[in-house]
């Protein structure tokens, strides 16, 4: 995307309701593809993360939307820049175990998602005290003591820097065209037993999202299971990672999860606990918080969603 076409499309979200941009993309595309590396020249960058951050900037001061970067493995450079106009920043582990980096396992041949590297970004993330999101990815081959090791090693980053805002539960769905294609898919009750174990790993204060979309009609079951976050919901755009799966309507979700006893409140790209914290806020991600956080620090006004 052209910096016009992001800031087309951040508009958009502005003029919905929308408080937050996530920017979710692939490892450093430049180093493969020739074509990425011609863009990233034209618009005077040598490294995506550098045009990120630059669309990032552009996209806060232009919209006043929170920029989410998710770009994958990142450097300490890159993430002190990302801090001065994001809320927070993510990356997926996915799983802990090297063991699915052998031939013919999931992650053979991506070497960016070795399991230390994943993991030194996110501890770089908590040394510069930015609020992180992660996650794993289940039923990829992984082993239920693998589901174990990863979100024991998200436990022991977050006892140290208590940075982790968000931990997401995310199952793997085969689409058309990838490597694993034919791959099963983990059923619900995987889901749901693996929600379980990260409630009961990480405690009752981390907040454990899985994403609604992937769930289809049964989705209201997570919650049965421990989470407590609905993750991000688009009135404008498709989940471009997922995009055979559509967002559930508000509406819906409300009344789903209030039937349940819990209420829906919409939340910004930084989660309340760290609105007050300001060792995770720079300047200009602190003056628009101010702006759009509540006292309790969720989102101010909901008036959107009765829109959508």
């Amino acid at each position: 995307m052209t910096p016009g076409e992001v800031l087309a499309l951040a508009e958009r979200g502005r003029q919905a309701g929308c408080k937050e941009a996530l920017f979710s993309l692939g490892d450093q595309p430049e180093k493969i593809f020739p074509e990425a590396r011609e863009f990233l020249r034209t618009q005077g960058h040598s490294r995506t993360l550098d045009y990120l951050a630059a669309m990032c900037e552009l996209v806060l001061e232009k919209t006043g939307l929170l920029p989410h970067a998710n770009p994958g493995v990142m450097d300490r450079a890159a993430l002190m820049r990302l801090k001065d106009s994001n809320a927070s920043v993510g990356l997926m582990l996915e799983n802990a175990s090297p063991r699915l980096m052998r031939d013919g396992l999931p992650h053979a041949k991506a070497p960016d998602k070795v399991p230390a590297l994943r993991l030194r970004t996110i501890e770089e993330a908590g040394k510069l005290s930015i609020a992180f999101t992660t996650g794993i990815l289940i039923g990829i081959g992984e082993t239920i003591e693998e589901h174990i090791d990863s979100l024991f090693a998200i436990r022991t980053l977050q006892e140290k820097y208590g940075h982790i805002q968000e931990v997401i539960i995310q199952n793997f769905r085969a689409k058309p065209g990838i490597p694993m294609s034919a791959h099963p898919e983990p059923s619900l009750e995987d889901m749901l037993r693996t929600i379980a174990l990260a409630r009961l790993i990480l405690g009752p204060h981390m907040n454990v999202q899985a994403p609604p979309n992937l769930s289809y009609d049964d989705f209201p079951r997570l919650l049965d299971a421990g989470i407590n976050d609905w993750g991000g919901i688009s009135p404008v755009t498709k989940d471009f990672i997922n995009p055979e799966a559509a967002w559930p309507q508000i509406a819906r979700l409300q009344t789903e999860t209030e039937s349940r006893g819990f209420a829906l409140r919409e939340r910004l790209a930084l989660y309340p606990e760290f609105v007050s914290r300001e060792e995770f806020l720079s300047s200009r991600v602190r003056n628009r918080i101010t702006e759009v956080a509540a006292a309790d620090g969720f989102a101010r006004d909901e008036a959107h969603v009765a829109r959508i």
